[in-house]
């Protein structure tokens, strides 16, 4: 990693005054829950600002116990009033092993690394997580949808009941 030119880009940035929210609650009253995958760039897929939303990015883009106390500041602390979870196809976490890894140091404690069956159950089970949650407001908006890689398309999830 050239760290020099990850400094160098943020100089470049900062030069180029860009127009920082004065607030940090977002403007949209908007989380996003999304996989870390570099193929996505949900600010940009939603056609959102800088400001309007808070993103939260994870293996998998799972409801994870940090998710709900990131989550919870954003709802307690910012006003966020709509949760959006977006699962993705091609996601190395389906079918994801988590034997396949070997911890860095002895001793280390056992992690749920949330693998996906499938991103149909995930999100089904996610959003169970988020409306049943105590940390989520009652009057929550929650939504889910699958950013397709290959197209760049969204599809909303409609869990059949």
């Amino acid at each position: 990693m050239n760290w020099q030119q990850l400094w160098k880009a943020s100089e470049h940035y900062a030069a180029g005054s860009p127009s920082i929210p004065t607030a940090g609650a977002p403007s949209q009253h908007l989380a996003i829950v999304t996989c870390m995958d570099a193929r996505i760039d949900p600010v940009a897929v939603f056609g959102l600002q800088l400001g309007q939303a808070h993103v939260m990015r994870n293996a998998g883009g799972r409801v994870s116990e940090d998710v709900i106390r990131s989550l919870a500041v954003s709802q307690g602390a910012l006003g966020t009033r709509a949760i959006l979870l977006m699962m993705h196809t091609r996601c190395g976490m389906l079918g994801f092993d988590p034997a396949s890894l070997k911890a860095p140091r002895a001793g280390a404690e056992a992690m749920d690394f949330l693998p996906l069956v499938s991103l149909e159950g995930g999100l089904r089970e996610d959003l169970a997580k988020l409306r049943e949650s105590p940390w989520i407001h009652q009057d929550t908006a929650i939504a889910g949808c699958i950013f397709d890689v290959d197209t760049g398309r969204v599809i909303p999830f409609q869990p059949a009941n």
